[in-house]
């Protein structure tokens, strides 16, 4: 069933839950799972703090609310408690809970808990969610039981968020970009390569600090060093700059189409994590996964996500590198320009590449290898839906795309993809289930 994305900002969805009158509990539970986290996909459009490391946050711990709701109340989902840092006990269920009911209220508290920063259309949109929701899935449930569902939801989610505000990205000043930044000296350091004020300073330095998930430390999965800095002609970093160079000159249609299709521009697409996420929820829709099964899903990949973030952010600002824009104005061309707008932040390696080789690993662990799927993300922005035979082969075209941007050196991506298959395996290793 496809839902067009407006209509969750507008309050006006058909939701995907079926009736009210209807016995499968089973269904009701994974129409409110699909129904809010495609509302957590237009959230992050709409909240102005919600660039992709912020938002690979939000949605690693709604997936992990979603996958906790679970345990203890159908067969099967096994608790992350203790396999992820400093996750502790969650409360334990009592009998006779309803596991949709448990579940709409856990993932009603997570958007207010993780958007309530959002304007007043994201307000809106949550508040009719949460009503629309509780009609159907209550309808003909004891009162005592409606009660006691929702309050052990309300304690899933209220224990998470608790856990949550100790990671080191509970909070987000001035949209992440730090008053005061310090540049480096060197010709080959990053420095600012948009106009905009804010942008100044680059993103979000310190979010390689936080704390990770399942990843034991975020320097367990490194880059290698990138070719060594060099404007002479010939020279290995100049031949990568070059080829960037070379590569916008002769892209193709299908490059850009491309370059547009996993660019997930913060404020104007769910971001590069939230791309992902699309995904599971195509196929959850498409093969008809089970709740439980679609949650694990969501868990394990925004932990893999998230981790990616995290470690991609640490070597980012270790080798604080310059982008190919500003080395080929400086170098080549200076009336150059990129496809795609370039990112306030170092070059290395590429954050698209470390969170699709993570989301890679994640993926084919839960789904297996040669799983083939189609992607509609950007269907309602008017770009085609693009199939692929397996997740690595949507990772490695999510990672070439920002070469055709303009966005990064090859060498940034080929290694972005080597360090988020490393960190996607620390979470590929969680058990979600019995």
């Amino acid at each position: 069933m496809s839902i067009d994305r407006r209509q969750f900002l507008a309050g006006t969805v058909a939701l995907l839950a079926t009736p009210a009158l209807a016995a499968d509990r089973a269904e009701l539970c994974r129409g409110a799972l699909i129904d809010w986290h495609r509302l957590v996909l237009e959230l992050v459009r709409h909240t102005a703090t919600y660039s992709p490391p912020v938002a690979s946050r939000a949605f690693a711990y709604v997936g992990i609310i979603a996958h906790e709701a679970h345990v203890g109340l159908v067969p099967g989902p096994v608790t992350l408690a203790g396999q992820l840092h400093g996750l502790t006990p969650l409360p334990v269920p009592a009998s006779g809970l309803d596991p949709a009911a448990v579940l709409d209220a856990a993932l009603g508290k997570a958007m207010n808990d993780y958007f309530g920063n959002t304007g007043p259309s994201g307000q809106g949109a949550m508040q009719a969610m949460a009503r629309k929701l509780a009609e159907r899935i209550d309808a003909g449930l004891a009162p005592e039981i409606v009660a006691a569902s929702r309050a052990h939801g309300l304690a899933i989610a209220a224990h998470v968020w608790d856990w949550s505000q100790s990671d080191g990205g509970a909070v987000v000043e001035n949209l992440g970009f730090p008053y005061d930044y310090t540049f480096g000296e060197d010709p080959s350091d990053w420095v600012p390569t948009s106009d905009i004020r804010i942008q100044q300073a680059p993103l979000l330095p310190n979010w390689g600090t936080n704390r990770p998930f399942a990843l034991p430390e975020a320097a367990i999965c490194t880059v290698k060093a990138h070719p060594e800095f060099s404007a002479e002609p010939g020279s290995a970093f100049f031949e990568a700059a070059r080829e960037v160079y070379e590569v916008s000159k002769v892209l193709t249609e299908e490059h850009k189409i491309i370059a547009r299709f996993w660019s997930d521009d913060p404020m104007l697409s769910p971001t590069p994590p939230g791309h992902w996420v699309s995904i599971i929820l195509q196929i959850a829709e498409r093969d008809g996964l089970s709740a439980e099964r679609t949650a694990a899903a969501l868990a394990v990949n925004g932990i893999a996500v998230a981790d990616a973030f995290i470690g991609c952010w640490r070597e980012k600002y270790i080798w604080n590198l310059v982008r190919p824009v500003t080395y080929i104005k400086r170098n080549i061309d200076p009336n150059w320009e990129t496809l795609l707008i370039t990112p306030p932040f170092p070059e290395y390696p590429s954050g698209h590449s470390v969170q699709s080789g993570a989301a890679e690993a994640a993926l084919t662990a839960l789904f297996g290898e040669n799983f083939a799927f189609e992607d509609a993300t950007h269907e309602d922005d008017g770009l085609p839906v693009r199939r692929f035979a397996s997740f690595r082969e949507a990772a490695e075209e999510a990672a070439i795309s920002r070469l055709y941007g303009g966005i990064h050196y090859r060498f940034a991506c080929d290694e972005g993809l080597v360090q988020g298959r490393c960190i996607g395996a620390h979470a590929a290793r969680l058990r979600v289930s019995a």
